[in-house]
């Protein structure tokens, strides 16, 4: 499996949209063919920021409106990802799997699942609580009570047993940006790691973290 942390540069979300659409096609296509599918890949990318609305998502949610995005430099793109409306940007890292369940032997919900548990076992090693909230996809802090909130959103394609797009979670403080949307179409609160822990984590100490338990988690 080869892992692939993008530099620090803030990314396009559109730039990054296409370089997966790629690697999909060329598994989609090997799978077609009968052939071997490429070895499995996964990106790691801090964002520009940008409002992502998934193919069920309602438009609505996005509570900006377009010259006000322009003004702050805020891209909005449609995706064909499952899920709501989300946001990406600094200080969140955005991981994209784009793997063959089949080598796995995943389903799409244990698939989910799996990218649930990475986080969690990530949070964990900060010293947070997360869960799984039934009927929902996510990881959350708080679960049943008043101060319940979201640290990670996920949202996949999954074509031919192989995927794409992934999992944001929110390591920074600033997560104001999200006062833009109704994040994932629900009205709880979004919090991160560093709001958790009452420190400035950085990107690259949770991309550390993340990337050990998600590929021993895909091993």
């Amino acid at each position: 499996m080869k892992t692939v942390y993008l530099p620090r540069c803030r990314q396009s979300y559109r730039e990054i949209l296409a370089l997966q659409q790629e690697e999909f096609r060329k598994r989609i296509e090997s799978r077609k063919n009968g052939s071997e599918l490429p070895e499995d890949i996964i990106f790691f990318v801090e964002h520009r920021p940008v409002y992502t609305l998934g193919r069920h998502g309602k438009p609505s949610h996005l509570l900006l409106p377009e010259d006000m995005l322009l003004k702050r430099g805020i891209e909005f793109v449609e995706t064909d990802r499952g899920g709501d409306i989300t946001y990406h940007g600094p200080g969140q890292l955005t991981v994209y799997p784009i793997i063959d369940m089949l080598r796995h032997s995943l389903g799409v919900k244990d698939y989910v699942n799996l990218l649930e548990e990475a986080v969690i076992r990530t949070i964990a090693d900060f010293g947070i609580h997360g869960e799984r909230i039934e009927g929902r996809t996510g990881v959350w802090i708080g679960k049943d009570t008043p101060e319940e909130r979201k640290i990670s959103a996920i949202g996949v394609r999954c074509s031919r047993h192989v995927t794409m797009h992934g999992l944001a979670l929110n390591v920074g403080s600033d997560i104001s940006l999200f006062g833009g949307i109704v994040p994932c179409g629900l009205s709880q609160g979004v919090t991160s790691i560093s709001k958790e822990t009452g420190r400035e984590v950085m990107i690259e100490e949770a991309k550390e973290r993340l990337e050990k338990h998600l590929t021993d988690l895909l091993l």
